[in-house]
């Protein structure tokens, strides 16, 4: 399912759905006496809290007006840009749909370790499953041959695809 959705994305893109948000950090976080200290983990928890958001930490930026956090999941992300005088910030929120979402699931993008190994094991298994099935079609005598034609015809096909159309 996943190849027709990544192959014709901008015909099944869902409704994405951008949500704006604004609030107030505690100014003690943003400005410490020393720079370099601004309390990420807690501005980070803050953000998590106040606006339920489950998704990794992509990037904290600190500059020296504002810093800006975003967070990046399948099919989301949130941005968030605090302004150091004041502690206002605003974050935008943007939820891409379900296709996105099983797309970046397809790639493994911003998904973590866990999610990982999860297409590390599905592939494996893929490949376990389409090896029992080659070395099962050489002990069926009565299919091997038309086993080993399809098989032929299979890779020729696919050779041919990419020699005209792909390189």
């Amino acid at each position: 399912m996943t190849g027709i959705t990544l192959n014709h994305q901008g015909a099944l893109t869902g409704q994405e759905k951008a949500t704006r948000f604004t609030g107030t950090m505690n100014l003690a976080w943003i400005n410490p006496p020393a720079p370099q200290e601004v309390a990420k983990f807690e501005i980070v928890d803050e953000l998590r809290k106040a606006h339920g958001i489950k998704a990794a930490l992509s990037d904290f930026r600190i500059d020296e007006d504002q810093l800006s956090v975003s967070f990046k999941g399948p099919g989301y992300a949130a941005d968030a840009f605090v302004d150091r005088k004041t502690g206002q910030y605003d974050m935008t929120e943007t939820r891409l749909g379900f296709v996105a979402v099983i797309n970046d699931l397809h790639k493994g993008r911003d998904t973590g370790t866990a999610w990982a190994g999860v297409i590390d094991i599905s592939a494996g298994l893929m490949v376990l499953v389409s090896l029992t099935g080659l070395v099962l079609i050489f002990f069926l005598q009565r299919r091997l041959k038309t086993g080993l034609v399809a098989l032929g015809i299979g890779t020729a096909i696919c050779g041919v695809v990419y020699l005209v159309w792909v390189s």
